[in-house]
């Protein structure tokens, strides 16, 4: 069983995890083949390519895919907890940086 402590530190390791994968720049050139750039007149936009890309896109689908990954590996694979850490500390960093930002305004 998981204790409570443990769901925490899950939930925001796997938070930043799929933010890393869907939205930060550092993972663009891993996600760019899966999109193609549209254009209007006035915009640009990315449109996925293929199911790839939509699930690539789509933080919903990322997080389901990513909770498994990181409950298997705090379950399953030892000294795990340091990477769990690291990414959950990083997540509540994150969100409080996103809360003090609409603070600010």
């Amino acid at each position: 069983m998981v204790t409570i402590m443990e769901l925490l530190l899950i939930v925001f390791a796997t938070f930043r995890i799929t933010r890393l994968i869907v939205l930060d720049v550092i993972f663009e050139p891993v996600r760019s083949p899966f999109f193609t750039i549209e254009k209007n007149n006035e915009e640009e936009w990315l449109e996925p390519k293929g199911l790839l890309g939509e699930l690539i896109s789509c933080q919903w689908c990322v997080g389901v895919w990513v909770s498994l990954f990181v409950v298997f590996l705090h379950l399953f694979v030892p000294y795990s907890e340091l990477f769990i850490l690291v990414m959950a500390v990083a997540g509540m960093q994150s969100l409080i940086y996103e809360w003090s930002q609409t603070k600010g305004e």
